[in-house]
């Protein structure tokens, strides 16, 4: 059986509360904010500890770093009132199925198409603010961006995520051509939990588990992933840090136990989900990770390198924290160069019709 504690008690109340038939959708914020406490209860006791007890390989920490050094969140509102072309575009028929389109003023397309999900701790899936400097740096390299909303618990249970990420990359491959954007090519990219639903997408196009609230032939498939901060291993219970994790989801996310349902999480780990045929990866974690340990990067390339012919590629940032990309400039101007410019050369292989590289 489950623990009862104080926050048990309030996310039952707050679930109550949602399935209320008059004031439940008031009341849908209330079960967002608790479960989002539950997160955060959990991420600020991993930042005082080391995360993951397995020895890491040494990286250089002092590296300097000459880049640009505001906060990327400063000029993000800057960013947004110069590319985002579309706000609160429907890419479902449920409530909260959003997304924003982020393209060039002057864009002639067909462009290459990034779908970006936001992190949150699969309790937030918030687009505001979140994957603002890629999007507008890809924007501005002619790119078509979609910022997207999804489903989170404590109210919708897990799989709603992925599959409102998949419904959205389906909704690209069927209406992005409406913004400029190129359907033959789109990719899928996402920080922090939503690094972990880009991957799981990414390398389960068709999985029937997750394929319920699709149409008919839906095409869920995307020719290049970009993972940055994700997590990626739903089942390993092997330190502090990864059991308190599985704890979270049982209780909030999946709400169901992983000794009594065991496949519900390897289905959602995209480490277990990994395959030859999964398309190009790239991988962005920092060093200094004190929420989601850059261990969980490295074990997640090691394993799909081994196996996939397209590769994968890796970028640590020494140094680089969880959310780096909202508040450290140095890091943030290398890393969002470093995946445009993977993005634009899987897009090149792909106009010219070249196979999947490797690495």
């Amino acid at each position: 059986m489950f623990r009862i504690s104080p926050l048990d008690v309030a996310l039952a109340i707050s679930d109550i509360a949602v399935r209320l038939p008059v004031v439940g959708r008031h009341c849908v914020p209330l079960g967002q904010l608790t479960a989002a406490g539950a997160f955060g209860v959990r991420v600020l006791a991993g930042l005082g500890r080391s995360a993951d007890t397995r020895e890491l390989p040494q990286v250089d920490d002092t590296m300097e770093w000459s880049d640009d050094a505001v906060p990327p969140v400063l000029r993000a509102w800057a960013h947004r009132r110069e590319f985002l072309h579309r706000a609160d575009v429907p890419y479902g028929p449920a409530r909260g199925q959003l997304l924003d389109v982020w393209r060039r003023k002057d864009l002639t397309g067909p462009a290459p198409v990034m779908v970006f999900l936001p992190g949150g701790g699969w309790v937030h899936g918030g687009r505001v603010l979140q994957g603002y400097a890629l999007m507008s740096h890809l924007a501005q390299r002619g790119w078509v961006c979609l910022s997207v909303d999804y489903r989170v618990a404590p109210q919708h249970r897990w799989p709603r995520h992925v599959q409102d990420a998949k419904a959205a990359i389906a909704w690209a491959r069927a209406h992005a051509a409406e913004f400029g954007g190129d359907p033959a090519f789109v990719t899928v990219a996402g920080c922090s939990a939503g690094g972990h639903l880009a991957a799981l997408a990414g390398l389960t196009p068709g999985a029937p588990e997750f394929g319920a609230e699709l149409a008919p032939g839906a095409d869920t498939s995307v020719d290049a992933v970009v993972g940055i901060y994700g997590r990626y291993d739903w089942v390993d219970r092997s330190t502090r840090e990864r059991e308190d994790l599985v704890q979270f989801l049982e209780q909030i996310v999946v709400r169901a136990r992983l000794d009594e349902q065991p496949e519900v999480f390897t289905q959602a780990s995209p480490i277990e989900r990994v395959h030859t045929d999964a398309p190009p990866f790239l991988v962005v974690h920092g060093s200094r990770d004190g929420i989601i340990p850059v261990q969980q990067a490295r074990d997640f390339v090691h394993r799909l390198g081994a196996v996939s012919r397209a590769g994968v590629s890796y970028l640590e940032l020494p140094g680089a924290g969880h959310g780096f990309d909202m508040l450290d400039g140095r890091r943030t101007g290398t890393a969002v160069v470093a995946i445009a410019d993977f993005l634009e050369q899987v897009h090149t292989d792909h106009l010219a019709g070249a196979p999947r590289r490797a690495g």
